[in-house]
């Protein structure tokens, strides 16, 4: 195999492949990226077993071949080469070695076989749809924050992405909790996806997936099926493994009954959060909310560090109210919204709380109320 790729294209094949592969694994040849070069393009492909990602990049083949050599080395290379730079990669399969070589600098990277590199088995996918980039990008982003860390709770440990039921007809929905806080996102429903299975997309897939948003003109090519989804544009293509496990009934916890209304500026709120949050314990982060007429005032009372207090003009017309929650969550929600407004509803202290952007009902967190 012998080919020439500009660094730049280089890198940023390389760099998605290498956030794939997992740095602690007993495997080694897991800790390699699969280069397979033919015709005009090179396809660099890589996998931890539960993921796989492959990125194609137009390159000048002089010989058509394929060989692993480790993904971390080879991106932390490119990544130190000179901006514009030509580089050349060549490996004759026999020495084990493949040299990478650029101006004046020439590097051997030990290389395994090609053949025990493991590629994930295709999957027939029952739904197969396309969705902008824009859109799939609100869905994950403003539901990951709520993915669970907690590995006993595992179906926990993603975004369940489904078909529901919203207010306009069916829609493409993705839900995150755990057990705290929930975040539901809807989106219109594509073309094709009425007959999508729900998954539960990782934690990791959902992180890699990211990368693939950037481009607002891009389109995204969706495939599901009960055990794998893939998420492709023309250039990069992302397989994974779904969660194997029944998400929860997210809707129970969804507070209908929530009549009391606070009104308020996200970004002024989430600041006024931050800064009282400064003097809360590390353990409990406990802020408490308490609501009079147009008036919020946020107030943390930690023996050991000290007491904070400040107040905020806002729209609220009921009765007095005291409500305590995690600073974190709070942050954490309030950040999600676009809008200047976000509209809190409550019932009472001890009840989950409401949030969403002005009227807008496309986007709805729930936030469970801590004793303070």
């Amino acid at each position: 195999m012998k080919l020439s790729i500009e660094r730049g294209t280089l890198l940023k094949a390389v760099s998605q492949a290498q956030s794939v592969v997992e740095r602690r694994n007993t495997i080694p040849i897991l800790a390699n990226v699969l280069i397979e070069a033919e015709g005009d393009t090179v396809q660099f492909r890589a996998t931890d077993l539960d993921i796989e990602v492959v990125d194609k990049a137009p390159a000048k083949v002089e010989r058509a071949g394929a060989t692993t050599v480790s993904a971390v080395t080879l991106h932390e290379i490119v990544r130190k080469l000179p901006d514009g730079a030509l580089v050349t990669l060549t490996d004759d399969g026999a020495s084990g070695r493949m040299s990478v070589e650029a101006g004046r600098s020439n590097f051997s990277l030990a290389t395994l076989p090609r053949e025990d590199f493991p590629v994930m088995a295709s999957s027939e996918y029952s739904c197969n749809f396309s969705a902008a980039a824009p859109v799939l990008r609100r869905l994950f982003d403003k539901s990951k924050f709520a993915i669970s860390t907690e590995e006993t709770r595992y179906y926990l440990n993603g975004v369940y992405m489904h078909i529901a039921d919203g207010e306009g007809g069916q829609m493409l929905r993705c839900v995150a909790t755990d057990g705290h806080r929930l975040a539901r996102i809807d989106a219109d429903l594509p073309e094709g996806a009425a007959d999508m299975p729900g998954v539960i997309v990782p934690r990791k897939t959902v992180g890699e997936l990211r990368k693939l948003l950037d481009d607002d003109e891009a389109k995204i090519a969706v495939s599901v099926s009960e055990t794998k989804v893939r998420f492709a544009t023309p250039d990069i293509t992302l397989t994974s493994k779904v969660i194997d496990g029944t998400f929860p009934d997210y809707t129970r916890v969804i507070p209908t009954g929530n009549t009391r209304r606070l009104e308020v500026d996200a970004s002024e709120f989430a600041q006024a959060v931050d800064r009282v949050a400064t003097v809360s314990s590390e353990r409990s982060r406990a802020v408490k909310l308490a609501l009079d007429e147009d008036r919020l005032i946020l107030s943390v009372n930690a023996p050991d560090s000290g007491n904070a207090e400040e107040e905020l003009a806002v729209a609220y017309g009921d009765d007095h109210l005291e409500i305590g929650f995690n600073a974190k969550y709070l942050l954490e929600i309030a950040s999600q919204v676009d809008r200047e407004n976000a509209v809190f509803l409550f019932n009472s202290s001890g009840d989950p709380t409401l949030m969403r952007e002005g009227n807008d009902t496309s986007a709805v967190y729930v936030v469970m109320p801590m004793r303070v």
